[in-house]
């Protein structure tokens, strides 16, 4: 394929070349069909050409026979079939953990508060137990179900309550989405409004219900969420004041790792606090970024002032009194660094436990600056844990950083709790006959410890490659996740 040029343009050499402008052609169909994202994306537009040059024969015309909007029909199609296989599969998903909770004994074992004659050791009353025993058979349901559809059994729960919601609190919403006519960004925002609604007050839910029902089937996720916000607070009994009061307990922060070498911090707070915090950076941002030798953009001064907020703090310097700045932080830091990059013979990235690959000038950085940090060598070959650090003496700790190394997460399929976070398990437990050794230990997390321990789940570590192999109440078998670096 040829753009010829008809004003002697100076890209007429370049775009006269049969074979970039085919390479040319073909990216920018490739781009504009797929949605391709990256460098042809927002570089090339197929239908704008360089300045000079003629389309190439029948770029304006469709292919012969063909439907111009068949595609497009095509696409609606898909979308209700996607949208309606959603709904119906977290409507399964309800309806598997509704009847563990009603019948336990298939994921927790046999119930012992029918023997007339049997006491909990921990001296919990036999209602608490028959309670707890419903709690954990949903638990355990739900990371069955989790471990077979690729899902965490947090976000199996999380789609089976959208789907009790809906169908409880806004049944016209529910039909629609059965149907295939609400998008899932939509099913979760009209879910996750209609949950905050009292629980105790059905005509809230249905006025919520009637309000909403038309513009979750036609409006776009952002104008729906500002739609279902508006809705909510009009139909809802409290008053403000109550309400934020009560969900100013839920304040926290929150750490998302990023790419790079980057996270993401964020926090949930009054919303009074949070529009002083940000009029603050911007204060002190626009301030800096008007300066005659200043650089940075503002969004990066913003960030940079957000840090040194928190975490230097001011001293004097020298006997003049001069004020400077030092770094509040003095970190525990546990570093994976491989043996030929320790010695100046590799690059590969040391790791940053509960991250992941971090450059190792940044990882001499962190050391520099901790009290006490763990080094851990690996063989340059096979990755194999070769030394760790004994400085630091405590037993339990000793064996736990070991463990932590072989096994960065908790080990339950599909979970990512850093090991730090989790409790130290005895995969066969101390009361019978485990012993606190490397061999017997992993780590869980709080949520996962009981399901292993006081239902039908269990585990087995194969002898060859020492990975942990699940098996749950249903008989599905599961290994243990790799690493995630």
């Amino acid at each position: 394929m040829k753009v010829t040029f008809h004003d002697g343009s100076a890209d007429a050499e370049v775009w006269n070349d049969p074979a970039f402008t085919e390479a040319y052609w073909s990216a920018a169909t490739e781009a504009s069909l797929c949605g391709a994202e990256g460098p042809w994306a927002s570089d090339i537009d197929p239908w704008l050409l360089p300045d000079g040059a003629v389309a190439p024969d029948g770029m304006d015309e469709p292919p012969a026979a063909a439907d111009p909007f068949a595609l497009v029909n095509g696409v609606d199609a898909a979308a209700r079939a996607t949208r309606a296989a959603t709904a119906r599969q977290d409507l399964l998903f309800h309806e598997v953990l509704a009847a563990a909770a009603a019948y336990p004994v298939p994921w927790v074992g046999p119930d012992p508060t029918v023997d007339p004659l049997w006491q909990d050791p921990r001296g919990w009353s036999n209602a608490d137990v028959r309670a707890y025993r419903r709690v954990l058979a949903v638990r355990s349901a739900a990371a069955d179900i989790g471990a077979r559809v690729q899902l965490t059994d947090h976000q199996v729960r999380r789609r089976a309550y959208r789907a009790q919601t809906l169908s409880e609190r806004t049944p016209g919403v529910w039909a629609a989405c059965l149907a295939g006519e609400v998008s899932e960004q939509n099913m979760m925002i009209a879910a996750e409004v209609a949950g905050s609604l009292p629980a105790d007050d059905p005509e809230a839910w249905a006025a919520f219900d009637a309000a909403i029902a038309a513009p979750a089937t036609t409006a776009v996720p952002g104008r729906f969420r500002v739609r279902a916000r508006a809705v909510r607070e009009s139909v809802h009994p409290e008053s403000l004041r109550e309400r934020h009061t009560r969900a100013a307990k839920d304040r926290q922060v929150d750490l998302t790792p990023d790419f790079d070498g980057m996270a993401l911090l964020s926090a949930l707070l009054p919303a009074e606090q949070a529009h002083a915090i940000d009029a603050d950076l911007e204060q002190r941002a626009r301030h800096l970024h008007g300066l005659a030798d200043e650089t940075r953009t503002l969004a990066q001064i913003r960030a940079d002032v957000f840090a040194d907020l928190l975490l230097t703090q001011p001293i004097d310097v020298g006997a003049t009194g001069t004020r400077g700045k030092a770094s509040r932080v003095r970190a525990t830091v546990r570093i994976t660094i491989p043996a030929l990059t320790l010695l100046g013979q590799g690059d590969e990235p040391a790791t940053l436990d509960g991250y992941g690959p971090i450059p190792l000038e940044t990882a001499k950085e962190l050391a520099g600056a901790a009290t006490s940090w763990i080094r851990v060598l690996t063989h340059p070959v096979t990755g194999t844990v070769v030394d760790v650090d004994r400085r630091m003496y405590k037993v339990p700790a000793d064996m736990r950083r070991l463990l932590h190394t072989l096994h960065p997460t908790c080990v339950f399929p599909g979970c990512s709790r850093p090991a730090d976070d989790c409790d130290y398990d005895h995969r066969k437990r101390w009361k019978d006959g485990g012993t606190t050794s490397v061999g017997n230990g992993e780590p869980l997390d709080d949520p996962h410890h009981p399901i292993k321990d006081e239902t039908l789940w269990h585990s087995e570590r194969d002898p060859a490659t020492g990975r942990i192999i699940w098996t749950s109440p249903s008989g599905y078998r599961i290994a243990e996740d790799p690493p995630p670096f």
